[in-house]
């Protein structure tokens, strides 16, 4: 086998391989090519070149976020290194591991006027679980710092940077590996399986007559059906599950704005809970945000491994436990508890199904109505990659199969890098994957294409209002050339000429005639990754949304 000549590369890569890395995502570059010589000639890792580094980073939070495991992205000195952080920050605050591995020029070509130099050490401080400044020359001090880094991205489920310094020459080869790496095993264990002082939680469990749960970001699968069965049959819980939740059952509310959005302040008193029990990641519901910040619950119990937000200004109980086994031991203790809170809170929510379906039978052609027919025709068991702003916000008021899981990247909620995690975590799951994005989201990540991994069966859903759509929901909108330019970022841009580029089958629809022959046609084209540009009204969506909201009642 070949490896690097510089003995620092080769630590670097042994550990990776000791350490079950595989995965790793590469830039070209010239001051990391002993890293790319090793890691792309090792059979023991599996190498993904991508040339832009943002775009490299978010395909590998994608491929990360799937697989569970870290996946490592390598990259050449200088500004290179900073493309990476939208993602870093983003796995940061959605908690999935990536190790950064920049190489970087020896410390005294630093800061002398030498190019491609720029101060790499600690740059993600404030984005990463750890940062490993390496010295040039292998040692066991190296080696422990490498070891680190990786055990503490498994652990704390976040990015951790290892900067490596590397002199010329740099592209010597030799066959045979001449360094005795040090390999550690950290036996650290976050998080129990205990309820500490349970009868205390029991006790306000039992008396409390109006239990809300909320649910954000969650993998598919993480709490039982026992689990599951329990919170809906108890009359004192409500359950709000949001898309990303991944989390089902007939009685849980999953679209939160469509029941609370006509709530007056009455039905907000109504509404407020004794205990709010949350879990999972980030929320995207605005106005349940803003809902538990006004009625703050008596207690609000946050259960994870590692963080508990503070989000609501109401935190009493931070469960350092996997909700599943919070659930398991709390509820064997506890009773169903004598209330009309899920009854009366699901009368409300069947009238608000009732009203959102007689609504979309009578709306134009628009956002709302594409949101709808792109939702159900999606297929059974496959993946959803959904886009920030506006295309995530719409999702969450449609009902969506509970075989298909769903993801977006809300740790930043940034439009930056969601094509490119789409297309990384359909290569990471290997599940017919399909992403739908709204313009401006794909149009600013557009490299995302420039990709030669994309799978056959990747589809990508273009939702093109010619602006960002989103600045027309919010409050202080008014049709000016300021806010036309600005805010919305008007355009007559479309996606075809970029799908011809990138070898893409592309089709389009301009109504709801044209959307239903070419979603069908988007499905039945196989032999390479296909692009559906929907186009729809720009001056009539955001009237479309507000009025459903008004219907509700």
């Amino acid at each position: 086998m070949i490896y690097p000549k510089i003995a620092l590369a080769q630590s670097i890569i042994e550990i990776c391989s000791a350490k079950g890395i595989t995965n790793i995502i590469i830039s070209p570059g010239s001051r990391n090519a002993p890293l790319t010589i090793g890691f792309a000639q090792n059979p023991d890792f599996k190498c993904y070149s991508i040339a832009d580094e943002r775009c490299a980073a978010f395909f590998a939070l994608g491929i990360a976020q799937q697989t569970k495991l870290p996946t490592a992205i390598v990259c050449t000195s200088g500004s290179a290194l900073l493309n990476y952080y939208p993602a870093v920050a983003e796995a940061f605050y959605s908690q999935i591991p990536l190790i950064v591995i920049s190489a970087d020029r020896p410390q005294s070509k630093i800061d002398i006027g030498d190019g491609q130099t720029i101060r790499q050490e600690n740059v993600f401080q404030n984005h990463s679980v750890f940062n490993a400044n390496l010295t040039e020359d292998a040692s066991v001090e190296n080696d422990l710092k490498i070891n680190k880094a990786i055990e503490t991205a498994i652990l704390q489920k976040g990015p951790v940077h290892i900067n490596a310094p590397f002199e010329e020459p740099l592209y010597e080869m030799v066959d045979r590996l001449f360094v005795q790496s040090k390999i550690t095993h950290s036996e650290e264990i976050i998080g129990t399986k205990i309820i500490e002082n349970l009868e205390d939680f029991t006790s306000l469990w039992n008396s409390a007559k109006r239990k809300l749960v909320l649910v954000g970001v969650d993998e598919a699968n993480s709490i039982d059906q026992e689990t599951i069965d329990n919170l809906a049959h108890d009359p004192s819980i409500v359950v709000l599950t949001e898309t990303t939740s991944n989390l089902h059952h007939p009685s849980f509310i999953n679209s939160i704005d469509t029941l609370i959005t006509p709530f007056d302040d009455a039905d907000f008193k109504a509404f407020q809970p004794e205990i709010l029990i949350t879990f999972g990641g980030m929320i995207v519901s605005k106005r349940i945000k803003a809902f538990l910040r006004k009625y703050k619950p008596k207690e609000h119990w946050h259960i994870d491994t590692l963080r508990a937000y503070d989000t609501f200004s109401a935190l009493t109980q931070h469960f350092v436990m996997q909700p599943n086994d919070f659930f398991k031991e709390l509820l064997a203790k506890t009773a169903f508890t004598e209330s009309t809170y899920f009854a009366e809170t699901d009368k409300i929510y069947e009238l608000r199904k009732i009203r959102r379906n007689e609504y979309l039978s009578k709306i134009q052609f628009s956002d709302f109505k594409v949101f709808e027919k792109v939702i159900e025709s999606l297929p059974i068991q496959s993946q959803l990659q959904i886009s920030n702003s506006s295309a995530i916000r719409y999702a969450q008021l449609i009902d969506i199969d509970p075989s298909i899981e769903v993801f977006c990247n809300r740790g930043t909620s940034g439009i930056d890098g969601s094509t490119s995690t789409a297309i990384g975590s359909a290569v990471g799951s290997g599940k017919q994957t399909v992403f739908i994005t709204g313009d401006i989201g794909f149009l600013y990540d557009s490299n995302a294409l420039w990709n030669s991994y994309i799978p056959e069966n990747f589809k990508i859903i273009l939702i093109n209002n010619g602006g960002g759509g989103i600045f027309r929901i919010l409050p202080g909108h008014e049709e000016k050339p300021v806010f036309n330019t600005f805010f919305e970022t008007s355009h007559n841009l479309t996606a075809e000429h970029l799908a011809k580029m990138y070898q893409m089958n592309y089709f389009s629809a301009t109504n709801e005639d044209s959307l239903t022959r070419n979603i069908e046609a988007l499905y039945e084209a196989n032999d390479k990754p296909c692009i559906l540009e929907i186009f729809t009204p720009t001056f009539e969506n955001d009237v479309v949304l507000k009025q459903y909201f008004k219907e509700l009642t």
